[in-house]
């Protein structure tokens, strides 16, 4: 039987429990690796997630002429870093 796929809530919850036993340090070598590789496989969930979201979302930004149009949340205006 294939394993459920958590969601968002679940996978960021477990995630902190996974943050809070590698960082105890009665954690085995062997346990934090096996931790580690859920966490990352957790982490890829939901970066999946959120970019499925994203492709969703839409924002309303008024142009020069002063009307509101609908952009994708994807091509948003982002600052440079």
């Amino acid at each position: 039987m294939a394993k459920k796929k958590p969601g968002f809530e679940e996978a960021v919850n477990r995630i902190e429990e996974i943050v809070s036993l590698l960082e105890s340090p009665a954690t085995t070598l062997d346990k934090s690796v096996e931790l580690y590789r859920e966490g990352i496989s957790l982490a890829a969930l939901l970066n999946e997630n959120l970019a499925a979201v994203e492709k969703q979302v839409t924002e309303l930004r008024k142009n020069a002429e002063g009307i509101f149009e609908k952009v994708p949340f994807a091509q948003r205006d982002e600052p440079n870093e």
